[in-house]
């Protein structure tokens, strides 16, 4: 097969074998995990939405504003909103957050298209579990052989950074990339961009979060005071960006970082005040649509609402935000394949998860928070040890039902629930 890929992307070594793909020189001031909040905006804003027709109508809306559509109508000139339920059993969405700015001068000139923010949120069978999965940028995979947008295919690579397949093949490349790494078969995805975060942060008020310390971070023009903060807009932004500014100022403390904010969010959204509130939800799930490029299968409104519908009873112990399993190597970060099998057999087989590490090198337990949010697992079936041998669903979620017992991932991984209050930890250097 000949070499189709990008001459100025990647170099080969002598015996063949990709090398690592060049990184641009400015990387680490524009890193877009502003992206994260969007994906669960674009599936909570609708999804928590409390009626069916407010979904579906929502829903329409959202993506009649990113690409053009017809509306149909009924004899009397009425608009005719689909009748929808929830979809069936589980499903898998990746959303990855792109760093190219799209053209916005605000974020510089990009010369490269990195998925610096990729997550896979799995939604159980029986509609009461989700799992979001944060894969550091950082880490090292193996990617799969991928179509070329242009025609063609590019070749297998054993060993490159997660954040090189935007680049090298586009979304269905990140897609390919996961599912090889996950065992999961992943039928919805989206490519998110910088500006939604500051457009979804100012729709619902903007989004307290705790701060253990002062963070100033130049880089990102974050400055926020210890204590409770409320973040919109640019400083939200600036939140979701930092790295240097908390944990151990890498790429996973930012991750923690980040949870503390999606974390708050999704009590945000699903708080009274919000919905009860249908423009917020509406002009929530507007902000981030308008900021997605989505897969045909779920660029539907259809779809998007019976997404919604499942996924607006789940419980806030029962949202878990979790990092792939991962350790240090040199120039960046592995999988971690104890861990990840415990991770992924559970996702395979539809069982919930509970997190019995810490949160993360970027954030600690909020000392004020409400007692009930300081055991996670409190409100978790027993847990168990995992089995082996799951496979993916027809849904692209797996073959269990989703009321498998949980399983206790072991110590080493991080992340927290929707329902514990965390801070963000300000660079200790």
């Amino acid at each position: 097969m000949s070499d189709l890929r990008p001459r100025t992307n990647r170099s080969r070594t002598g015996n063949g074998d990709a090398s690592t793909i060049a990184r641009h020189g400015q990387l680490k001031r524009r890193n877009p995990f502003t992206a994260l909040a969007k994906i669960l905006a674009a599936a909570l804003g609708v999804v928590l939405v409390s009626g069916v027709s407010v979904a579906a109508i929502a829903a329409w809306d959202v993506t009649s504003s990113v690409h053009k559509s017809v509306t149909l109508v009924d004899a009397k000139g009425k608009a005719i909103v689909p009748q929808v339920g929830a979809i069936d059993g589980a499903f898998n969405v990746l959303l990855a957050g792109s760093d190219s700015g799209d053209g916005n001068a605000a974020y510089g000139t990009r010369g490269e298209n990195l998925n610096d923010v990729t997550m896979l949120l799995h939604v159980s069978a029986d509609h009461k579990n989700a799992t979001v999965i944060s894969f550091p940028r950082d880490m090292f995979v193996a990617i799969p052989s991928c179509p070329d947008p242009k025609g063609g295919s590019f070749d297998a690579m054993s060993y490159q950074k997660i954040n090189n397949t935007l680049t090298y093949g586009g979304l269905a490349c990140t897609v390919l990339t996961v599912e090889k790494l996950t065992g999961l078969r992943i039928p919805y995805a989206g490519v998110i961009q910088f500006d939604g975060v500051i457009e979804m942060s100012n729709a619902v008020g903007g989004v307290p979060v705790c701060v253990a310390g002062d963070i100033t971070d130049p880089y990102t023009g974050l400055n926020v005071k210890a204590g409770q903060n409320t973040l919109q807009g640019a400083q939200a932004l600036a939140f979701l960006r930092t790295r240097h500014g908390v944990g151990d100022g890498s790429d996973l403390g930012r991750i923690s970082n980040q949870q503390v904010f999606l974390s708050s969010l999704v009590r945000t959204i699903k708080s009274a005040d919000t919905l009860a509130n249908p423009v917020k939800v509406y002009a929530l799930a507007k902000a981030a649509a308008s900021n997605m490029s989505l897969s045909e299968s779920l660029n539907n409104p259809t779809t998007i609402a019976s997404m919604a519908i499942a996924m607006k009873g789940i419980d806030l112990n029962k949202v878990v935000f979790v990092q792939y399993p991962n350790h240090y190597v040199a120039d960046g970060v592995a999988p971690t394949e104890d861990a990840a099998t415990a991770l992924m057999t559970a996702l395979q087989n539809d069982q919930p998860v509970v997190v019995t590490g810490d949160t993360g090198v970027g954030s600690v337990t909020d000392p004020n928070a409400p007692a009930a949010s300081q055991t996670p697992s409190s409100t978790t079936a027993p847990s168990t040890a995992p089995s082996s041998g799951g496979s993916s669903g027809s849904s692209g979620g797996s073959s269990g039902s989703g009321s498998g017992s949980a399983v206790d991932l072991p110590s080493d991984v991080h992340g927290q629930t929707a329902g514990q209050y965390t801070c963000s930890k300000p660079f200790s250097g």
